[in-house]
């Protein structure tokens, strides 16, 4: 007998049956049930199930592979621990003249002194499906552990190759004792059975929190997963979202250094003949270069301008493109030649220039405006591919 139980048979449990289905593995379901499902594990730790593997599928027939399972009964009939003992063969009958029908392989308790069986065994058994034109599969019997469904298609039989077997369904499940991490297979819907559970889905870590799985780690200190849709619950808190690092200052989540705050730029070249920095220039649509921001925890940025600069017939005169930093309607740093890029050229030169702005609020919603002035008001001094760049700074 390759399917062994203990605690079934009236009389005749050997030693072996009760060492072979020691299992250890009752996950709560409620204060009196458990989980059934199927014990994970693989021989060589690659798969997450290995137990009750379909094999050698050829014809009519196929292998189910050994492993060790938790069947429960009835409230207070308890929970049966089996085992698959040896690699155990299955034999489907031939298909129907007209219609294709759906098999299902299941491991099945029968316990005559719950049920009307007569009989005490454990068993790898096939319920046959109804042939239909839209076959469906058969209900699952009681005190059973569905395994796999299998098309038999019209006609099926061992001397042809009409058994759907490639897309068998796999409906194995499983279950680990309670305080074990649940690696998750075919029961990522099923909901925890205590505050505190752990389970693995995919290439996360869950845990039950009495309503929902969250992706684990949430605790002090630990980044939340990007995609895992974890709420911030502490200001600090950091999340990986889609490959930037972000931190929860407690009101939005902000991308943490160095990523870039805000950068806007232009081709349109536009001048100016004026001596005091202003914000618009002539020769374009007139409207200033400015660009919104967040301020970052450490209330402070660098700011990079520049541009392309040169005056018209002069080699002379020089052009300076600076920013002014606003925090709402109040100016935290002006304009100024100590913090601007500036060219001296009848030809263009490219200039860049960045420097440190800080005294704003966490958090607060800033805007950053080019401004731009030239030595001689006689001429016109142009910027052209203007930009601005803000970034977090320590």
């Amino acid at each position: 007998m390759t399917v062994r139980s203990s605690w079934l048979t009236p009389t005749g449990q050997s030693r072996e049956d009760t060492r072979l289905t020691q299992l250890g593995a009752t996950l709560p379901a409620d204060a009196l049930r458990v989980r059934s499902g199927i014990l994970p594990g693989s021989p060589d730790g690659t798969a997450k199930v290995a137990g009750f593997w379909l094999k050698n599928t050829s014809g009519m027939s196929a292998t189910i592979e050994p492993g060790r399972a938790v069947v429960q009964g009835m409230a207070t009939q308890g929970a049966y621990p089996v085992t698959l003992a040896e690699t155990t063969p299955v034999t489907l009958s031939d298909g129907n003249a007209q219609y294709d029908r759906i098999d299902l392989i299941c491991l099945q308790v029968r316990d005559g002194s719950y049920d009307d069986t007569g009989t005490a065994e454990a068993v790898l058994t096939v319920v046959e499906g109804e042939a239909n034109p839209t076959p469906q599969p058969p209900d699952v019997p009681d005190l059973a552990l569905p395994l796999y469904t299998v098309t038999v298609h019209a006609n099926a039989s061992a001397a042809n190759s009409l058994v759907d077997w490639a897309n068998a369904a796999d409906l194995r499940t499983t279950t680990v004792a309670v305080g074990g991490v649940l690696p998750v297979y075919g029961n990522a819907a099923v909901p925890g059975s205590y505050v505190g559970q752990l389970r693995d889905v995919g290439d996360v870590l869950q845990r039950w929190n009495g309503t929902a799985w969250v992706a684990y780690p949430q605790g002090i200190g630990g980044i939340v997963p990007s995609g895992s849709g974890v709420a911030a619950s502490y200001v600090g808190q950091y999340r990986d979202n889609a490959g930037q690092l972000q931190r929860w200052n407690g009101a939005a989540w902000q991308t943490v250094f160095p990523a870039v705050s805000a950068f806007l730029s232009s081709a349109d070249a536009g001048s100016t003949s004026s001596a005091t920095y202003v914000k618009t220039l002539g020769d374009t649509s007139g409207l200033p270069m400015a660009v919104g921001f967040v301020a970052p925890p450490t209330g402070a940025v660098l700011v990079t301008v520049g541009a392309a600069v040169h005056t018209t017939g002069d080699a002379t005169t020089t052009g300076y493109i600076s920013a002014v930093i606003a925090q709402g309607s109040t100016v935290i740093s002006d304009a100024g030649d100590d913090r601007a890029a500036t060219g001296t050229y009848s030809y263009q030169n490219s200039v860049v220039f960045t420097y440190r702005v800080g005294g704003l609020t966490p958090g607060a919603s800033c805007t950053a405006t080019c401004a731009y002035r030239a030595t001689d008001t006689t001429k016109k001094t142009w910027f052209d591919n203007r930009f601005i760049r803000i970034e977090p700074a320590v």
